[in-house]
């Protein structure tokens, strides 16, 4: 929550110092066209530190823009004068049009991630659902989750580690993450590492880093960090039956979801 309210706060500053700049609120004839609001997208972006065009984003709502900051997200004004924090809801279909786009963006990263470049624990019968965790092997919980991971895989849970140290770069915790990855049985090297034990280092390349900058990217703060199929956001660890009971009432809901959107739609 402070991550998000300092980096939007920071924006908020920028953009009241360059509203002179801004054109009239509705000016560009782009706004309200996905797709071809080029223009928009590049002078929102360049009010905001750090921004983009492609993290700037069209809404349901006429004059307002999603803009994706650190895994954090915002809605500004066409004309650059106003940001949102929060949530963007369609009253109708009770829609969170903004965790919409959160699931959608962490379906999509995901999704590209490699299973040669994760840590898989996979179930020896049928997978009923898979999750991907963001990791980090000094977390207490992490270690807690990871030792009940017989019963996950028992119960059908496919377990995909990325990872995720949360000391950042240069850190004994990092070191050790590298470590897990070099080594030539990721998954018995993650199970010793989390048991306390020290996994010889070697020099090799690895996704460590890449992975902890999309964790960032999807706004994870804290491990394990657990993403479902969908992208639905677990923040934190679960006993087994729990989270089997969590992700089927989230399917459930999905399932809910949907029907009332096409109920609206008709």
């Amino acid at each position: 929550m402070k991550q998000v309210i300092s980096i939007l706060a920071f924006s908020l500053a920028t953009l009241s110092a360059a509203a002179g700049e801004a054109p009239a609120a509705g000016a560009s004839p782009r706004a309200a066209q996905p797709g071809k609001n080029t223009d928009v997208r590049v002078m929102l972006a360049g009010k905001l530190p750090g921004a983009k065009p492609e993290d700037v984003h069209p809404t349901p709502v006429s004059g307002l823009y999603e803009i994706s900051l650190g895994g954090s997200t915002g809605y500004i004004t066409v004309d650059g004068k106003y940001i949102v924090i929060g949530e963007l809801y369609e009253i109708a279909s009770k829609t969170n049009i903004t965790e919409e786009r959160r699931t959608a963006l962490r379906t999509k990263e995901l999704a590209g991630i490699k299973d040669l470049d994760a840590i898989v624990f996979a179930p020896t019968g049928p997978t009923k659902y898979s999750v991907d965790v963001f990791t980090d092997v000094d977390c207490p919980y992490c270690r807690k989750l990871h030792s009940e991971m017989a019963e996950y895989n028992k119960l059908g849970v496919r377990v995909r580690y990325l990872a995720y140290p949360r000391s950042g770069p240069g850190t004994a915790s990092w070191a050790k993450m590298e470590a897990i990855w070099c080594s030539k049985d990721r998954q018995q090297a993650m199970t010793r590492a989390k048991q306390g034990e020290v996994v010889p280092q070697s020099k090799c390349a690895t996704p460590v880093s890449g992975q902890y900058e999309l964790g960032t990217r999807l706004g994870v703060n804290g491990t394990p960090a657990i993403i479902t199929a969908d992208g639905d956001y677990i923040g934190g660890y679960m006993p087994p039956a729990k989270l089997v009971e969590h992700l089927e009432e989230l399917k459930q809901a999905a399932l809910a979801n949907k029907a009332a959107v096409k109920a609206v739609a008709e």
